[in-house]
């Protein structure tokens, strides 16, 4: 495994971030996903050496997190999600700069830095000045220093955030590109549920510090609940308590659409019961696939 954490805790004073966290990862693209204050940041952190668990241990690449800090971070790659740049330089020297923090020797740094800049789109703005790029391009000019080194894993946090559509596309298709063609392994950290979902065939949810799910999306969707859509005419109130009591989660949509989430040895009859109950007509009814949308309600709880 590329990286394995085992009882991994932590707090900041009182505040538990991490609490218990257990989990292995695979090659390819992993999404990492969770509300504001799951823990994702303070993951993160700790597989890269910046902080020292609490408890707990783990490894990247077979390097101990405790104890090899510098080199996990000559062999894997971080785009953090804020700025990171130094005023005045222009991105070649910026990207070189970096490649020679990661133990690069300097002239190779500048001749990689050169093919990264243009592998990210930056090819013919290498030499200007960073304060003069634009979001798009300081998203790129992130990537390219996160990929000066050569690093075997690549660690996106919120990669896509502040870009426009064309630029959101731009970068996921980068993303994809490094993530299959490239032998690096990505741990991808976004509130974008849709760019996980593109790039990803695994994901690990968060949710107060703890691990709420993990693993294959397409068999943690079927895992723990079943989807159903529904749309029923009548007093929903009392139909959709009914339902909560047998253990499943109701959301509804703001176009009236009814997600019912059954726990997997429920009987789908229950719904149409539940409907027969409390006074309701079922107009619309279908087993949905589920989105990572829905996973994430199903496991996390939030819409």
């Amino acid at each position: 495994m590329s990286i394995e954490v085992k009882d991994l805790s932590f707090r900041y004073g009182k505040i538990v971030a991490l609490d218990g966290v257990t989990m292995k990862l695979g090659e390819g693209a992993v999404g990492l996903l969770g509300p504001n204050g799951a823990g994702k940041s303070t993951l993160l952190r700790i597989l890269l050496g910046f902080l020292v668990p609490e408890r707990g241990e783990g490894k990247v690449l077979d390097y101990d997190i405790r104890r090899d800090q510098a080199m996990i971070r000559q062999a894997v790659g971080y785009m953090p999600e804020s700025d990171c740049f130094v005023a005045g330089m222009d991105a070649v020297t910026f990207t070189s700069y970096f490649g020679e923090l990661s133990g690069m020797p300097r002239q190779e740094a500048m001749k990689r830095a050169h093919e990264v800049l243009f592998y990210v789109g930056l090819g013919e703005a290498r030499y200007r000045l960073l304060d003069t790029y634009s979001a798009g391009m300081k998203q790129r000019l992130k990537l390219a220093q996160a990929l000066v080194h050569d690093p075997k894993i690549l660690f996106l946090d919120e990669p896509t955030s502040n870009l426009d559509p064309n630029g959101r596309t731009e970068i996921l298709e980068l993303i994809r590109d490094i993530s299959t063609n490239k032998s690096i392994q990505v741990l991808l950290s976004s509130h974008i549920l849709a760019d996980i979902e593109s790039l990803c065939a695994s994901v690990v949810i968060l949710n107060k510090g703890r691990l709420a799910a993990e693993g294959r999306m397409e068999d943690l969707r079927v895992i723990h609940y079943h989807l159903y859509e529904l749309r029923i005419k009548g007093d929903g109130g009392p139909f959709r308590r009914d339902l909560e009591s047998l253990g499943c989660r109701v959301d509804e949509t703001e176009d009236r659409l009814i997600k019912v989430y059954m726990p997997e040895a429920s009987d789908r009859m229950d719904i149409f019961r539940a409907a027969s109950r409390t006074g309701v007509q079922m107009r619309y009814f279908v087993k949905s696939q589920t989105s990572l949308e829905d996973l994430f309600a199903g496991v996390v709880g939030v819409d």
